[in-house]
C-alpha cells in the first residue's frame, strides 16, 4: 500500500506473502481489472482534448446498451474480442441506464482507431497519451479489464491527473451517473456490482465514492485487488495492490480505512 501527494510517494509498506516469503512492494506488477478503467478514461480525455462528444460519455458512464461482455484472448485485437460470442450484443432497454460492464469501454475503442489494436499496439496507444513513463501492458486487448501495471506505474498516473497534467485530473468526477437501481430513478440504472452496494456514482471510467458514509473519493476499485483513490480534495492518492480472487471488496475496504486514517491521523 502507499499514499502520497501530487509530487511523491509520502508513505506505504508491504507484508510478507506467506512461506515464499515474496514481497509486494511497488515495483510488483499485477493485474489491474476494472482499475484499468480509469486508464482508459484517461486515454480517451487526453486523445480527444477533453472535448468528448455524447456517444464518449455514454461509454465511458457506461450507458451505451453493450453489456453483455465475457471475455478476451490473449491473441485477440479489440475487434477479434468485441466478435467473440456476445461481447459486441447491444441491448436497447439498457441503453442509457447504467449498466457496469466491459463492453462499453471495449465497443467504444474499436469504434475509434483501436479495433486493429492488438494488446502490444492498445498499449502503445495507451501510454501514448498518459505518457511513456506510465508503464502499462495488457494480457488482453480489453481496456475495461486487461491492463497490468506496478503501484509505482499507477501512481505516477494518479499524480499527473493530480497535477492537472492528464486532462481527465480536471475532469474528475464530472457527468456523474447514478449507479444503484434500487435508489435511482427509474430506469436510470439496472446493473451495479455487489463490490459496490449504495447509490455511488459514476464519472469517466471512475466511481465517486460520495454514497452513504462515503467521503467523496474517486477510484476504480479492480476484482482482483488493486484499489487506487484520489481524495475528494484531489490533495492525496492511494493504493492498496494485492493479488487474489473476488480481493476486491476487501482491498477497498482497507483502502477507505487507509485513506481515512491518513486524513485524520487516527487508527482506524
Amino acid at each position: 500500500w502507499e499514499v502520497g501527494d501530487r509530487n511523491a510517494r509520502t508513505a506505504g509498506g508491504a507484508v510478507i506473502l506467506g512461506r515464499a516469503r515474496a514481497v509486494y512492494g511497488p515495483t510488483t506488477v499485477v493485474p489491474l481489472a476494472s482499475a484499468s478503467k480509469w486508464l482508459y478514461g484517461a486515454y480517451v480525455v487526453q486523445k480527444k482534448a477533453g472535448l468528448l462528444d455524447n456517444n464518449d460519455i455514454k461509454m465511458l458512464t457506461m450507458r451505451s446498451g453493450y453489456t453483455s461482455f465475457d471475455e478476451c484472448q490473449p491473441a485477440d485485437t479489440v475487434q477479434a474480442c468485441l466478435n467473440r460470442g456476445s461481447n459486441g450484443a447491444y441491448t436497447a432497454a439498457y441503453d442509457n441506464s447504467f449498466f457496469y460492464d466491459g463492453g462499453h469501454m471495449q465497443k467504444h475503442a474499436s469504434l475509434n482507431g483501436l479495433a486493429d489494436s492488438n494488446v502490444s499496439a492498445l498499449a502503445a496507444a495507451v501510454r501514448g497519451q498518459l505518457g511513456k513513463e506510465i508503464f502499462v501492458s495488457y494480457t488482453r486487448a480489453q481496456p475495461a479489464g486487461g491492463a497490468a501495471a506496478s503501484p509505482d506505474a499507477y501512481a505516477k498516473f494518479l499524480r499527473k491527473l493530480m497535477r492537472g497534467e492528464l486532462r481527465l485530473g480536471n475532469m474528475l468526477g464530472s457527468h456523474p451517473t447514478c449507479t444503484s437501481p434500487s435508489e435511482c430513478a427509474p430506469g436510470e440504472a439496472a446493473f451495479s456490482p455487489v463490490a459496490m452496494v449504495g447509490n455511488l456514482h459514476y464519472s469517466l471510467g471512475h466511481w465517486i465514492e460520495n454514497g452513504p458514509g462515503g467521503d467523496g473519493a474517486f477510484s476504480s476499485s479492480g476484482a482482483l485487488g488493486f484499489y487506487p483513490w484520489i481524495d475528494a480534495s484531489r490533495t492525496s492518492y492511494g493504493i492498496v495492490s494485492r493479488y487474489q480472487a473476488n480481493g476486491g471488496p476487501a482491498s477497498r475496504a482497507c483502502g477507505q480505512l487507509i485513506r481515512k486514517a491518513w486524513a485524520t491521523g487516527r487508527t482506524q
